[in-house]
C-alpha cells in the first residue's frame, strides 16, 4: 500500500506502537471536535518517533462526521479542505 488517509478517525486506536508498521505515506485529517491541539501535538510526536510520512493536522471548525453530506456534521469547507489534501497524497504515490 503506497497511501493512506484517515478523515475524523481514531488515529492511534490500537496504540503508539502501531505507527512503527505504516509504510505509506499519510494523511490525517482530524476534526476539530475530535482531538484538542495538545492531543494532536502527541499523535504527531508518535508519527514522528516511528518515521512515519505524514501531515497531521485539524480541520478548523468540524465535527466528527464533517465529511458525510448527509449528516448535521457535514462541514463544506471541511470537505473541501478533504479532497485538497487527498488527491495530491493519491497523484503522488500511484
Amino acid at each position: 500500500m503506497a497511501a493512506v488517509a484517515g478523515f475524523h478517525a481514531p488515529v492511534g486506536a490500537a496504540g503508539p506502537g502501531s505507527f512503527s508498521r505504516l509504510t505509506a505515506q499519510a494523511h490525517f485529517g482530524h476534526a476539530a471536535s475530535d482531538l484538542t491541539p495538545e492531543t494532536l501535538g502527541e499523535l504527531n510526536q508518535a508519527l514522528d518517533a516511528a518515521g512515519a510520512s505524514y501531515p497531521s493536522e485539524i480541520y478548523p471548525d468540524t465535527v466528527h462526521g464533517f465529511t458525510m453530506a448527509d449528516t448535521d456534521s457535514f462541514h463544506p469547507a471541511g470537505l473541501q479542505r478533504h479532497w485538497h489534501r487527498l488527491l495530491p497524497l493519491l497523484d503522488r504515490t500511484r
